[in-house]
């Protein structure tokens, strides 16, 4: 397989799991509770493909995305042409001083090297009592039912050190707090799979194999459990 096939297959693998993600009943929910108090202007900063943007426009927002694949961006420009998206690195964005009302990152900040920096940004571009919304999980603390708990705690583990700052939802309310923001808050608010659309989530953890063939299994006998923890925390920008 080429390389460009490879990323082809890659993107559709992401786009897969996201969708099936944000299509959950639960992540709806989930998503129009960090939607509130964000104002007039938003940005949202790691936007994907675009659902976020979109959504927030439909409340009446000039809703801004703001991502750093340029595929990503493709597709969320076919999916929300009237929306406002800019290629961009969230530790760098293309807005003025004070120029949001409400700034929002979405699964963001573990794949960061240096996510202080993408906060500290965030304070940069929000006006004065502008809101801060950062949601993500915890990469280690997947909740999955299994005949081998060993080899599964061990596959959470290693898909987590994979990336720059697995565990930085646990950071949110201290990252907040040290970098000018006041009156945080921290929720969480759990997303449960019992049945196949679990798989792509699975799948991505654990990769092909007799670990995710018998996930498959309890998929089909409904037996299947998988819950993530989802962190939300916010902030209103101090002067």
């Amino acid at each position: 397989m080429s390389t460009l096939s490879r990323r082809i297959s890659a993107m559709s693998t992401l786009l897969t799991l996201l969708d099936a993600l944000d299509d959950l009943p639960q992540a709806r929910k989930l998503r129009e509770r960090t939607y509130e108090a964000l104002g007039e202007i938003v940005v949202d900063v790691g936007c994907g493909s675009g659902r976020a943007v979109g959504e927030l426009a439909a409340r009446g927002a000039r809703a801004i995305g703001v991502d750093l694949d340029p595929e990503m961006l493709e597709i969320a420009v076919a999916r929300w042409p009237a929306s406002e998206f800019h290629l961009a690195d969230a530790t760098a964005l293309p807005l003025d001083d004070g120029s949001v009302t409400g700034y929002r990152a979405d699964k963001v900040l573990h794949a960061i090297a240096e996510p202080e920096r993408a906060v500290i940004e965030a304070r940069r571009v929000l006006a004065r009592n502008g809101r801060a919304v950062l949601v993500g999980q915890d990469w280690d603390t997947f909740v999955i039912d299994s005949d081998d708990p060993e080899l599964t705690r061990a596959l959470v583990h290693a898909r987590a050190d994979r990336l720059p700052n697995p565990r930085i939802a646990r950071r949110y309310r201290n990252l907040l707090l040290d970098n000018g923001f006041t009156d945080v808050t921290v929720e969480v608010h759990t997303i449960v799979w019992t049945d196949t659309t679990g798989l792509p989530t699975l799948a991505n953890i654990g990769g092909e194999g007799p670990w995710l063939d018998e996930q498959a299994a309890r998929a089909r006998n409904d037996r299947l459990f998988l819950a993530i923890p989802m962190f939300v925390a916010s902030g209103t920008r101090a002067d």
